[in-house]
């Protein structure tokens, strides 16, 4: 499993309190228990772990924990994060 993944995993077992190793890519949010309060929740956290921007509109079209690893990566590749530089 990638970083990504793993990472995601883990914001989500500890946002409901459950084992990571109960968590796969194919959990559903509803299987998980997750309503829309702690999915606006677990994007805040996985937004702050990636330093990416979740659109609001694409939080109705997750359903399942890979569906946000997807996201995650998508976002990634498209908007990565500014390079830190020293001086």
């Amino acid at each position: 499993m990638d970083d990504i993944a793993q990472r995601c995993i883990e914001i989500i077992a500890k946002s409901k309190g459950i084992p990571s190793d109960s968590i796969t890519l194919e959990s559903t949010f509803d299987g998980l228990n997750i309503d829309s309060l702690d999915k606006i929740n677990i994007s805040f956290e996985v937004e702050e772990a990636f330093s990416i921007e979740i659109p609001d509109e694409a939080l109705g079209t997750i359903k399942t924990v890979g569906d946000m690893v997807r996201g995650v990566s998508d976002l990634r590749e498209n908007h990565p994060p500014a390079a830190v530089t020293t001086h």
